[in-house]
């Protein structure tokens, strides 16, 4: 009988990552990446661990993605800070969850997380709460990307047709980005102090 419900549990863990593979993840906002984030930081990968977790049925990779926090814009994530993703590879073993971001030491990245620990990729809209600190090729300066490594031009066109007027603009530097962050908590502070 505990074989059986094992199977089970494992069939119905096996769909629900099946479904998550084949959801298309709708771009938040910038309103609701700086609104749903529970914390809002920059930082610098200094570790990527992957280990096998949880036990029978429910056995599965996670990754441990710790950061060296230089900019906290939103929470209290500290001096270093770990997200904890579903997917990973330990030894021959790779467990993968499609559209999620993946990092490595030395990346640098502006990150909107939530419900680290509680939901399978615990950024605003998976990939979309993550933002990539790059140099540009042409100039050798600082700018923000997507998770795909587009440049982000306009912070109030996420998750929006992009404009057709911008694309030939050049993508914003993080100093930029992080003023447009704070901007729109300040907004949102001011606007809760009202009511």
């Amino acid at each position: 009988m505990n074989k059986l419900l094992s199977l089970a549990i494992s069939a119905c863990f096996l769909s629900t990552l099946g479904v998550a593979r084949a959801t298309t993840v709708i771009p938040p906002t910038f309103d609701e990446l700086v609104g749903k984030a529970e914390l809002i930081f920059q930082g610098s990968v200094t570790n990527v661990r992957s280990q096998w977790v949880g036990e029978g049925a429910q056995r599965h990779i996670a990754s441990y993605i710790t950061f060296n926090v230089d900019d906290a814009l939103k929470g209290s994530p500290g001096t270093s800070y770990t997200i904890q993703m579903l997917g990973g590879t330990v030894g021959d073993e790779t467990m993968e969850v499609s559209d999620s971001p993946k990092f490595a030491v030395g990346d640098r990245d502006i990150l909107f997380v939530e419900h680290n620990g509680q939901q399978f990729v615990p950024l605003v809209g998976i990939m979309h709460g993550r933002f990539r600190i790059q140099r540009e090729a042409q100039t050798g300066r600082e700018i923000v990307a997507t998770n795909e490594g587009d440049g982000v031009i306009d912070p109030e066109q996420l998750g929006k047709e992009a404009n057709p007027f911008l694309r030939n603009a050049s993508a914003i530097s993080p100093i930029d980005f992080k003023e447009a962050i704070q901007t729109r908590l300040h907004k949102a502070e001011a606007k809760a102090q009202i009511k």
